[in-house]
């Protein structure tokens, strides 16, 4: 496999090819550069505030195989949330989940944006125009309840976002369900309102892509990442085919 090509603020991981499959997940990472100082309880970086569980560990697996490539954000969403429009204050949150983020508080906005926001988004403009995948799939992962509202227990095993273009969901759902998995249709969050990468990337462009959420528990260890893996890997493939055909 190709040697990693690692920044601030991304991380590139697998070969990037036209005609393949590249994965966007944003919120792989919860590291806080040594110059940053969020002022928080460190147990909270390990906690879905400041990363999407799993998330890594599923895209690098994909990216072992041929044709696959992987973008990673390589910053935790507390530092910035590329997952935001850069306009949206929770770009760089001073709050998350009920726990304040001092250490966001009275900050260089811009310069925090122009550290890591933009060079994130430029690299995936780059890698979607450079090398146009057949499928860009972007992935979250979310946990099974808010940590403000834990007696509201999210059933679904997944969920498919989209804001206008719900071709890759719709095709997804069906091959997802027929693995005995509980599929959200824009749930537990809506890809009209958590959209920033869809806007900006995919639908602005009419480029085919699925957008996946996993419940953080099917995929916070070693063997639930590997499993989800296999199994986008072969949904991913079934997707482009029929969107490409």
């Amino acid at each position: 496999m190709q040697s990693p090509e690692i920044t601030e603020a991304y991380r590139i991981v697998g070969a990037p090819r036209f005609g393949g499959i590249l994965v966007v997940a944003d919120h792989a990472s919860n590291r806080v550069p040594d110059d940053i100082a969020l002022d928080i309880a460190p147990e909270l970086m390990d906690e879905h505030i400041a990363i999407d569980i799993g998330v890594g560990g599923i895209a690098e697996r994909m990216a072992e195989r041929q044709g696959t490539a992987a973008l990673l954000g390589n910053v935790s969403r507390l530092v910035c949330d590329t997952n935001r429009t850069e306009q949206d204050p929770a770009a760089i949150p001073e709050a998350s989940d009920g726990h304040a983020i001092p250490g966001n508080l009275g900050i260089d906005r811009e310069a925090r944006l122009a550290r890591f926001h933009r060079p994130f988004h430029d690299k995936l403009t780059d890698l979607l125009e450079s090398t146009p995948p057949a499928l860009t799939l972007i992935l979250h992962s979310y946990t099974p309840c808010l940590a403000s509202k834990p007696e509201e227990k999210r059933p679904w095993h997944c969920g498919l976002l989209y804001d206008e273009d719900d071709r890759g969901a719709r095709l997804a759902q069906p091959l997802l369900e027929a693995e005995g998995l509980i599929v959200g249709d824009q749930l537990p969050y809506s890809g009209k309102v958590y959209n920033a990468a869809i806007e900006r990337h995919v639908e602005s462009e009419g480029r085919p892509y699925l957008y996946i959420e996993i419940r953080q528990d099917l995929i916070a260890d070693d063997a639930g990442q590997a499993e989800w893996a296999v199994r986008l890997a072969r949904i991913c493939n079934k997707v482009a085919l029929e969107m490409g055909a």
